[in-house]
């Protein structure tokens, strides 16, 4: 299975190799950066060195804003690489979900490479979320709203949880852990191979007998 991390301005970026590293085991990962979260990620080289230098010896793709269009040249025949992520993908995950992002796909925003990926996804094909923000953004009203929004769509929420957070204040609004991300993905994409499995058994065995196995 094939699935896009896509990681925003939120401080939690800073364990985006931890979290990328993880779910390379269970899936084939691309991540989809941010402009924000292309300067989180520089700090993680010093909050997770090791994590850090075995994500970039993992030769994992990080695509950017940059990536949309750099070798778009000619109508028709170049790919559009927010289409292509989505004909790609089968689960997208973003984690850390910023209040910026989040306020973006809820109201249909799609002004960067992440969000405009997540403004075609197939609303069939699962997105997983893990919003980390500063408590006092997580209490204002419209976060709810927000997430009630995404919610209605299909979209799994791995809720925040209450800690000490980078700016100093106490509360809820850090990312939840990463090994409980992992878990949701896991079980998602589990989902996924045993519907695939069903369907292929399916097929296999109606194509048997109607002749039609060559088409």
């Amino acid at each position: 299975l094939h699935a896009v991390l896509g990681v925003t301005g939120s401080v939690a970026t800073v364990k985006y190799a931890q979290l990328a590293n993880a779910l390379s085991k269970i899936v084939d990962v691309r991540v989809v950066a941010t402009a924000s979260a292309k300067h989180m990620m520089g700090v993680a080289r010093d909050y997770d060195a090791e994590g850090a230098a075995a994500f970039e010896a993992s030769g994992i793709e990080v695509l950017t804003d940059v990536d949309e269009w750099k070798d778009y040249a000619r109508v028709g025949r170049d790919p559009v690489v927010h289409i292509e992520l989505r004909k790609w993908a089968d689960i997208v995950i973003v984690a850390p979900l910023s209040a910026n992002t989040l306020a973006k796909v809820a109201t249909g925003q799609c002004d960067n490479l992440l969000t405009c990926m997540l403004r075609v996804w197939d609303p069939d094909t699962p997105v997983v979320v893990a919003p980390a923000m500063n408590t006092k953004m997580w209490d204002h009203p419209i976060t709810a709203k927000q997430l009630g929004t995404l919610q209605e769509w299909g979209v799994r929420v791995v809720w925040p949880v209450s800690k000490l957070l980078a700016c100093g204040d106490t509360g809820v609004g850090a990312m939840a852990a990463v090994d409980d991300i992992v878990g949701v993905v896991s079980a998602v994409a589990a989902d996924l191979a045993a519907a695939r499995s069903r369907r292929g058994g399916g097929a296999a065995a109606g194509g048997a007998g109607s002749g039609d196995a060559g088409e």
